[in-house]
Order: C-alpha cells, then structure tokens, then sequence
C-alpha cells in the first residue's frame, strides 16, 4: 500500500487518468480488494460518514446572552443596589436580565440538522465486488479502491470513478443545480478544470442513478467526498452578526461612555457639594438604570418573533430570528436557478410537426403526423404512469420532489420521458391505452454514443412499426423520407434545411430538443442491430423542452428590481440554458451578464471583486463559486440573500447574510442550514419576506426612539434635578415606567402596519445610522420635552404642595407622558390625524393597561407605600394629564413644520 494519507486522494483528477492509472494509483484491481485489504485501508482512511457539527451545550447559550454591554452595565446596577440595600431594584433589575436571556436561549435553542441531513442522504448498504465475488456491505464499510456496482435506483455510496457504463444516468441537481440527469460514460476527460457537472466518467455521493447500470471504483470515501467538502464547509462557516445587532452593540458602547460619564459628574458634583457618600452613589445608579433601556434587547427580541409569527402566516418560516431584520436590508438576492426560479419539471414547450413549428398549448389535434407524433412520444418510451397514486405519493417513492404535472398524474421515469408522457396525458392521448393497442415487441435501449432509442410495436393488419427518438442531427441522418400532408414523401434538402433552422431556433431558446422519427414493417425485424433497424425511417418531427420559470417569479424578479434589490441567477446548468431563463425572468437583457465557473476560475479574488457587479447569472458552478460569488458581494457592503434547495447551495446558504431554503423541493441539508425556508417553494414569498422585513425593522427603529427619548426624558430630568438640588425619582419608579409603562406601547409599536411604499424604498445600507430619517433627532428633541414637562410640573407641585406630592406627580407625569409619546413615535412626518389614532389597535390596549398599572400603583394603599409615592387630588391628576397631552400638541406642530419644509422625503 501507498503512504497517500486521506487527504491527499481527495486532490486526485481521477477524471484526468486512465483506467490503468486510476487502478494503479488507488492500488486495486478489476477483481476488488480482499477482506485484509479492505479492513487495513478502513483503518486509515476511516469509516465512509459525514463527520457532525459541534453544538453549543444549553449553559453556553445561556451564558452568551450575557456577553452585551448593557446587560453588563445593568447587573453592575444590580449588585451595587443590593449593596446598598435597595433589594427592590436588585431583583426587578435581575429578573429583566433573566426573562432576556431566556428569550434568546429559546430562540437560538435549535439543533444544527444539516451534517445529520447530508448523513442520512448517503446509500445505507453498496454492492462490490471483494476478491472477484460481489457482496453486499454497509456503504460506511467502503474504502478507496473498492469496486462499485450501480444500477437504476441506487444511491452512489462514495465518489466512484466510472470503468464500465452502459446507458448511465445520475440525477445529481441536488449537488450540481443542473436540472437533467447526467449521462455517464467510461473513458477519460482532457483538463484538469473541468467542473463537476462535467465530469461524465464520475458519479458523486448522494447521487442517484435513475437508468442504466455501472462499474466503478471508489476513489474517496466521507468527508473527502465532493458532499464531504461541502459539509466541511457548513462546519467551517461562521454566522455573522446583522446590521442590526450590529447597531445594537454599538447603541451599548455610546452607552457605556455616556452612563460613566453622567455619573461620574453627578458623583463628583455632588461629592463637592458635600453630600452623603452612599446617597450619591444611589443618585448615580439611579442615573444609570434611567440611561440603560433595560427592555430594550427584550423587546427587539419579542418585536423580531412578532415578525416571525405574521411570516409563518404567509409561507415564510423563520428559523433564526435576526433573519427577519435583515431581510429588511437585502441589496442582492443570489438565487438557484433549479426548483427555485424554474418549477425543476422538464416540459414540452414547442413542437415541430407538418414542417411548422408551435407552441405545446396549441395541441396536435387535426395537424398531419400529430398522432404519429404522439404514438412516438409515448411508445418509444421508458416512463410509466404510477395506477392509483398521487404525483406526490410517486415522488417519494422515487426520491423526487416535484409533485406538478400538468395532467394531474403520477409519472414515473427519467425526466425526459415522464416529460413527453405528461404532455400527451394533458392532450387526451393515454399511454397506457395505447400500449394496450400498440404492444411493444422488441427495442434497442438508448445508448449515449449512438444517441438514439428506438421500439418496435405491433399495429393493425398484423404489421409493425418501428420508433425512433434521439438527438435531431443523428436521427436525421438515419431518415430517407418525411411524412408532410398525411403522405410518406422522400426527404429533400429544403425539408432537412427546414428542420434543422427549426431546431436551431428552438435550441437558441435553451430547449431540449428530441427527434422522432417511425418506419412501418410487414414483418417483425429478426435482425435486431441499429445498422439494420435504425435507417431508412420517415421524419416526423421535434419535439423542444424546458425546465421551465415559474410564472409568478417575473414579477417577483420586477418588483425586487423596483425595491433595489437586484437578483442574480446561479446554476449549475449550461450557460445557454440559464441564459434564456434569466432572459425570460428579466434578469438579464443580454448574455454579456453571463459568467461561467471555468470563467470565474480566471479571476484573482481581487478582479472578481471588481467584476463582481458585472455579472448577474453564473452557469455552470461548484459549491466553490457560489460561496466566492456571495462573498465578492458582501465585500462590497452588500447585504446579501442566497435562495437554494440542494445540497450544492448549502455552503453559499451558510455564508451569505441570509439564507433562503425551499421548504418543498429543498433538501434537508439546505433548510438546515437556512435561517429562513419558504414553505410554498414561491419566489414571490421571498418578496413578501423582505416586505416585511422592512416592515420590522422600521418599527424596531421607532421601539428604539420611543425607548430612548423615553431614557434621556429620564436621565436630563435626574441630572438637572440632581444639580438643582433636588430628589425628584428614585430608582424603583425609573424601572417601573421603563418595564411597565414603556414595555407595552413598545411592543405595540412593532405590530404598527407597513406603509404603503415600503417596497418603493431603496434598501437601506448596512452602514446606515440606525438613527438616520429624523430617528436621532427625535430622540434628542422628544427627550428634551419629556425633561422640560416633568421638572416643570415637579417645580410647579413642589411649590404648592409638599415633597411627596410632588415626587408622585413627577412620577405620574413622566409615566403618561412616555404612553403619550408612543403615538408620536408612530410616525416622524406624518400626523396622527393621517395615520389614524385608532389604525393600531395593540397601541390602545396597551396604552390602557399601561395607564392603569400606573394609576394601580399610586392609588393602591400599600402598594404606594412600597413605591415612595401619595394619592393625588383631581386638579393634580388634571395637571399631569396636561402634560402628557402637551407633547403631543407639540410634536403635531414639529411634523407640521417638516412637511411644509419638505424635509418630510429624508424622515421616516
């Protein structure tokens, strides 16, 4: 044996080699390894699985919670209040800390599920040949070396290359994106770049073979398999923060600065005044219990599933909860072509029969050779309509996904075939029916050298016909005549230049194209060989394919044109293909916009990044180049989506700001690793998505300037108090209206209704303020009115009332004005009387029940004992009540002012 290690073979060409070499390096041979050699080479190289991702223990999760600024900040409060004896503040200040950490556990509290995914889409047992005798062992058991027998229906246990095929077929679009099964072949391929939906003399792990039979030998086995390195990715890739955390963190650093700050003065004021000690340290935690919106991280969070909830209810499933905010921000939606923009259905779009090419919907009805046309379609033909089951009863018996047929069938077969199959069914021409009238007598299976298949059936009068389709150059070349008018006519040039323009026509539109051609015999053929079968045969006509777009996706595609976002198409199927269809979907106008994977390959990092925004369909891709084509776009500070359902768009699925898994047509790999997964496979959900993520996060913006000009309100009226002289709030009513009378109207402002232009807007920048569009500005003049009105109102009642009146009075009055204050945040420009005082309905309800707790806690004996505060007469409710109907008389004329000076387009 060789010293390679298990690294080393993953790096091999093995489609480059010849038979000999790849036997000679892998040191086998034809006849397989012996039991020794198998269990030595199992000892090196390792058990043929996935290795799994490490997960977080549940104590991690919740400690990590607790790795923020603010929070920190809070349990120093915290510690220092019980210190000080104030227990009250301790535990209300403690229990806000848990019920955010909880939160954040319960969200973030679902296992990673892609490697168990990737694991369980590997082959559970594998046939191969061990000292010349062909054995069944579990597919964990293989190792480099071991001869592979394949036939219709495996799995491919490892990356095996091809010695032996015949007429081999792989469905490999969950690991490459091309929609077609890939024809396979023995023999080598010239070029080391090839990519991997090119490499005909391989088939990949977790593949499966949907017709022919194959001998191949392993060549690597678990993770040094192409599946292998893309779990290897996912396990690699680390999850970024979202803009919006990370404007948070930055929010709790601005925070820390100003907290020490205003302290520290008010401490060392005080101190110099000659004041007690501990009594200025009190003053100063109640300064920073009044700094620190301790509801805020809560509420973003509850603001954030609200959004998931509303999500769910229109097919978008949220996984990972800041997904939804940054969906609001999403400049570039990099989208899988396969099953995501296209319905993953090959489909008869145009036919070519009588020497006139038209679409499909037209039928063939009363067209001379239509029902020859059909005979072929259906006879020569390997599929089989699926007696007494749904389409989606058949799909999960042959490991498919897609449960639309347009006749409503269940279509077993290769994709092709159920194609042309389903096509006749939808027309009223039955497959079964006339296998019951036409029954086949012998055939030629297809053969991907020759290119062709062909059937012999017998018909009326005891004769027989012989079918043929294959590609149109070769089928043509094998055709003498050509039925036109209803008569068999010799084939002239002008018809061939007919078919071959029509062929060229419907090929230049990424159609499939297929031949079909028929020959009538009074005799059953004995010779049955393609030179003696498969000549002299009468055209009849072509029949084009396509995997076609989803109808809704254009729309889709021109709405997210019109929000900012731009779409870009990756695909692993051929440049022309993904062309028409981009071209379809108005992705693109030309083909200038196309990119291939051996093209990207051409590019340093460095130009990729500068051509990035070149190019908007990529054909022809490796996991590789999806991962470096999202990258290029993050690098340029685009916030980016990555759309995907195989197995091949996880590592993109993984790096990118958001990943968008298919709930339908999507493997278990893809949504696991997906923050969001579309429950109903529908780009435009996708649309619906960013909508409202935009719509969440324009009310997160206005929860955090209502909370905040709630905070400074608080913090100028303790300092300003503090200066003067005067003990104005302590620190348990500061947290009662920061957790009671604030928490409500908060929440409610994030179940506010979108606006109309919401998707209208260019998406935000990721570098944007989160205090851009009259945010910060409000928060600092909306903050200062709130101190102006309470610190009158305290002076006010200070003079004709004693020390607790007015302390209960500035309490009442800084509690009704931030309720108030919620209706004021619910637009920056535009007025209540516009917007509807009763449009938000959770804003009245929670603007009742915070009024109430408020009003509870002063009138209740006892409990106002508890809280330092006295029973206010009428004419001092009245008084306070003023003042919170003042704030909004004056933010009214403020958005006034806004609109007649038209900076109303740089608010909201």
């Amino acid at each position: 044996m060789n010293s390679n290690n298990s690294q080393s073979q993953g790096l091999v060409p093995f489609h480059t080699l010849s038979e000999e070499e790849v036997l000679n390096r892998l040191e086998t041979r034809k006849e397989g390894l012996s039991s020794d050699e198998a269990a030595k080479l199992l000892e090196r190289y390792g058990k043929n699985v996935l290795q799994e991702a490490k997960t977080k223990s549940l104590l991690e999760k919740f400690i990590e919670q607790f790795k923020n600024v603010m929070i920190f900040i809070l349990l120093v409060a915290a510690v220092l209040s019980g210190v000080l004896g104030e227990w009250t503040d301790t535990i209300i200040i403690l229990l806000v800390v848990i019920l955010n950490a909880v939160l954040g556990v319960i969200q973030e509290n679902k296992a990673e599920q892609a490697l168990d995914a990737l694991k369980s889409m590997s082959s559970p047992h594998a046939r191969v040949r061990r000292s010349g005798q062909v054995t069944e062992i579990k597919s964990e058991d293989l190792v480099p070396g071991d001869i592979v027998l394949l036939e219709a229906g495996n799995v491919v246990p490892a990356d095996i290359r091809l010695l032996e095929a015949a007429s081999l077929k792989t469905e490999e679009a969950a690991l490459t994106g091309e929609s077609l099964p890939s024809e396979k072949r023995a023999g080598v391929l010239e070029g080391s770049d090839i990519v991997i939906g090119d490499r005909t003399n391989m088939a990949y792990m977790s593949s499966s073979v949907t017709y022919g039979r194959a001998v191949g030998v392993v060549t690597t086995t678990g993770m040094q398999t192409e599946v292998g390195r893309i779990a290897g990715f996912i396990s690699e890739e680390d999850n970024d923060v979202t803009p919006l955390q990370k404007k948070l963190d930055e929010l709790g650093k601005y925070f820390t600065f100003i907290i020490l700050g205003v302290c520290v003065i008010i401490f060392a004021v005080g101190i110099f005044e000659g004041r007690e000690l501990m009594d200025m340290l009190l003053t100063s935690i109640s300064l920073a219990v009044a700094a620190i919106p301790e509801g805020l991280p809560a509420i973003v969070t509850i603001i954030l599933a609200l959004g998931v909830q509303r999500m769910a209810g229109r097919k978008a499933i949220i996984r990972k909860l800041p997904a939804v905010e940054t969906l609001g921000s999403t400049e570039i939606i990099c989208s899988d072509k396969t099953g995501t923009l296209t319905l993953n259905k090959m489909t008869v779009e145009k036919v070519h029969v009588n020497g006139k090419t038209t679409d499909s919907s037209a039928g063939l009805e009363g067209i001379p050779g239509g029902e020859l046309l059909l005979q072929a379609m259906t006879l020569c033909n390997d599929s089989s309509i699926d007696e007494g089951k749904t389409p989606s009863e058949t799909e999960a018996k042959a490991g498919t996904k897609d449960p639309q047929t347009k006749s409503g069938k269940a279509i077993i077969g290769d994709p092709t075939e159920t194609a042309l199959v389903d096509y006749a069914l939808s027309i009223g021409t039955d497959k079964r029916e006339l296998e019951k009238k036409y029954p086949r007598k012998n055939e030629l299976p297809f053969d991907s050298d020759r290119k062709l298949m062909t059937t012999i059936h017998e018909v009326e009068d005891g004769r027989y016909r012989v079918l043929t389709k294959g590609a149109p150059d070769v089928l043509l070349s094998k055709c003498s005549h050509i039925y036109v008018d209803g008569e068999i006519v010799p084939l002239q040039d002008e018809h061939k230049r007919n078919i071959m323009e029509s062929n060229k026509m419907l090929a230049n539109d990424a159609l499939r194209v297929l031949a079909f051609a028929f020959r009538d015999e009074e005799q059953l053929p004995t010779d049955l060989s393609p030179d003696t079968t498969e000549i002299e045969l009468v055209f009849i006509g072509l029949v084009g394919m396509i995997d076609p777009p989803r109808e809704e996706v254009r729309d889709a595609v021109a709405i997210c044109r019109k929000a900012g976002i731009r779409p870009v198409m990756i695909t692993g199927d051929h440049r022309d293909t993904a062309a028409a269809i981009a071209k379809r979907l108005g992705i693109i106008e030309d083909e200038s916009g196309v990119l291939t994977g051996s093209e990207l390959d051409k590019f340093s990092e460095e130009e990729f990044a500068e051509k990035v925004t070149d190019y908007s369909v990529y054909a022809r891709v490796s996991p590789e180049h999806k991962v470096r084509i999202v990258k290029a776009w993050r690098q340029k500070g685009k916030i980016v989506a990555m759309t995907g359902d195989g197995v091949n768009d996880a590592p993109a699925l993984k790096s990118s700001d958001i990943g968008v898994g298919m709930g339908i047509t999507g493997t278990d790999v893809a949504k696991g690793v997906s923050d969001m997964v579309l429950a109903d496979d529908n780009f435009t959900t996708i649309v619906v998505a960013v909508e409202e993520g935009r719509k969440v996060y324009s009310n997160i913006r206005k929860a955090i300037q209502f909370l905040l000009s709630a905070n400074l309100g608080e913090v100028l009226t303790l300092f300003i108090a503090t200066m003067i002289g005067w003990r104005i709030l302590e620190p348990i009513h500061i947290l009662w209206i920061n957790l009671v009378t604030d928490t409500l109207p908060a929440l409610a402002l994030g179940l506010e209704k979108a606006g109309e232009d919401v998707m209208a807007k260019k998406p935000r920048k990721a570098s944007s303020s989160i205090f851009a569009g009259g945010v910060g500005i409000g928060i600092i003049y909306q903050g200062i009115i709130e101190a102006a009105l309470t610190l009158f109102v305290y002076q006010w009642a200070h003079t004709h009332y004693n020390e607790g009146i007015a302390v209960t009075m500035a309490f009442a009055t800084l509690g009704l004005l931030q309720i108030a204050h919620a209706f004021n945040v619910r637009s920056n420009k535009k007025s209540l009387f516009q917007i509807g005082w009763f449009s938000n309905r959770y804003m009245l309800w929670a603007s009742l029940i915070s009024i109430l707790m408020l009003v509870l806690v002063i009138i209740i004996p006892g409990l106002n004992d508890w809280f330092g505060v006295s029973h206010l007469s009428g004419l001092q409710w009245g008084i306070v009540c003023a003042a919170a109907v003042a704030i909004i008389v004056i933010v009214e004329l403020v958005k006034l002012f806004v609109r007649i000076s038209g900076r109303g387009k740089s608010w909201d």
